[in-house]
């Protein structure tokens, strides 16, 4: 994943999610991507 991706994602999860970005910045890839993809399919549910 590159950097732009990864800033991306975080802010998309901390504006959905609430995780605070310290939190965030010590997981890995995978993890980061694990979350963004749970949090933007209830993303999807809600605006649906």
């Amino acid at each position: 994943m590159s950097r732009q991706e990864r800033i991306n994602m975080i802010n998309f999860i901390q504006r959905t999610k609430g995780i605070a970005e310290e939190q965030l910045l010590y997981m890995t890839d995978l993890d980061i991507e694990h979350i963004y993809n749970s949090a933007y399919y209830q993303f999807e549910i809600i605006q649906e």
